[in-house]
């Protein structure tokens, strides 16, 4: 399922208009965008949980050449499926 499709599903599901529905989901992508830019998790309970994951810096190696290169530290965001998320799968 693509963004559009997303929209059209919660369109169709709260007798929203497209337009209505596209800005609603603007707005709750942004807000978990938000709140994980400050560190913070966002819980959404049935679901699952997003997460800030620190990833350590690191030896790599450039597959081309077979050279070791230095990876950097770094950030990513990490997702636990909730139970019920789990059970209907």
């Amino acid at each position: 399922m693509n963004k559009a499709q997303l929209v059209d599903s919660v369109a169709a599901a709260t007798d929203m208009s497209k337009a209505d529905a596209g800005r609603a989901v603007d707005a709750t992508l942004s807000a978990v965008a938000g709140s994980l830019a400050s560190g913070d998790s966002v819980a959404l309970v049935g679901f699952g949980t997003f997460n800030v994951r620190h990833r350590a810096a690191r030896m790599g190696r450039n597959p081309q050449t077979g050279e070791s290169i230095q990876i950097q530290a770094s950030k990513s965001v990490g997702f636990k499926a909730g139970k019920a998320l789990k059970e209907s799968l």
